[in-house]
């Protein structure tokens, strides 16, 4: 169970049989089971799966197979390919909610005669999620990718659509302000200060945040496993969180739900908004603290690497997403600063007889 744990397909189901052995079979309502071969992110068994649920589509939906040369196919091929095959559980997860809702849509349709222009109309139709569509042409760009490998095209279309453009800023960050505000209204020993000291001074993700105890702390450092990235981490924790964590009820998992159970990352996302709309701050969202986490620290005089340290960005390009909201003015008076305080280089004296005076 603990593969599926980190893949979690739809409609997968898993059991011990009678000789210890953990067997997968892909079971949809009014369809005929299927077994799955090997374990969940093995090429064998994602191209299955892809068979699999193809096959399983309502009537009406499309093709009851998958056909060769469809974008269904290419899928099928895609999941079983090197390229997808050894990228992490988490990706994969990733991945494949993305492409089989495009495949949902589109599955039917033959790779051969798909041209730019439709995939810009699909990408202009996902205005409202800009970040989503970029993402989408990305893996696209893979799979087409494929395609060509296979001699199914001559050429990539994704290359020739237009990327479509993020919103700008992305998640909003959370000013000196919002953060005054929210522990103006929840104060030490509250879940909600708890929370908010634990995403503002570890700079870590969501998904992260909701699974740390004190099982991860030791010696003044909390430990941590990114989800996204499988980043280990060790981070000192801040006095301020030390005093929230101190202040918590007594328990292995930091954060839980009003029933005792730990938050599951959307529903502890969808808690925090609403708690921060309580205290006046609309629109401010988990991820807001991670970017104003990475604000303090470049405010606070860290190089890049230090802050990369701390949000477990391995390239710099990344740390420069979260610390381009660093306060100008803080910055600025530290330069100024820096140059007053340096020692400049004695004036060069004058060669006798040059002429200067």
């Amino acid at each position: 169970m603990g593969d599926m744990a980190k893949i979690d397909l739809p409609y997968v189901q898993s059991f011990l049989d009678r000789h210890g052995r953990q067997r997968y079979y892909f079971r949809k309502p009014g369809h005929q089971r299927k077994s799955l071969p090997g374990a969940p992110g093995s090429s064998e068994f994602m191209a299955a799966y892809a068979d699999a649920r193809s096959a399983a589509k309502p009537a009406g939906a499309g093709i009851e197979r998958t056909v060769p040369g469809t974008i269904s196919a290419l899928l099928v091929a895609y999941y079983a390919s090197a390229e997808f095959s050894t990228k992490r559980a988490s990706t994969q997860r990733g991945y494949l909610n993305m492409l089989e809702r495009f495949r949902t849509a589109h599955g039917s349709k033959t790779v051969a005669n798909i041209k730019p222009q439709h995939l810009d109309a699909i990408f202009e139709g996902m205005a409202a999620t800009p970040g989503a569509a970029r993402n989408l042409r990305k893996r696209l760009r893979r799979v087409f990718r494929l395609a060509v490998k296979l001699g199914w095209r001559d050429d990539n279309p994704v290359v020739f659509t237009d990327a479509p453009r993020t919103a700008p800023g992305g998640f909003t960050p959370w000013s000196e302000g919002d953060i005054a505000a929210f522990e103006a209204r929840w104060p030490t020993g509250s879940r909600e200060r708890l929370a908010l000291a634990l995403l503002l001074y570890t700079g870590q993700r969501r998904s992260d945040v909701v699974g740390m105890g004190r099982q991860h702390i030791t010696a003044g450092r909390i430990r941590v496993s990114q989800l996204k990235t499988d980043a280990q981490l060790l981070i000192r924790i801040h006095p301020a969180l030390k005093t929230e964590i101190d202040a918590a009820p007594k328990g292995m998992t930091l954060l839980l739900t009003q029933y005792g159970v730990p938050f599951s990352a959307a529903g502890f996302s969808q808690w925090f908004r609403e708690r921060a709309e309580m205290a006046g701050l609309v629109g401010r969202t988990p991820h807001g603290l991670r970017k104003a986490a990475g604000r303090r620290l470049a405010e606070a005089g860290c190089s890049a690497k230090q802050i990369a340290a701390v949000l477990g960005h391995t390239s710099l390009s990344e740390v420069a997403r979260y610390t381009q909201d660093a306060d100008q003015t803080t910055l600025a008076d530290a330069a100024i600063s820096a140059l007053r305080t340096k020692k400049r280089t004695a004036a060069v004296k004058p060669r006798a007889g040059s002429g200067q005076t």
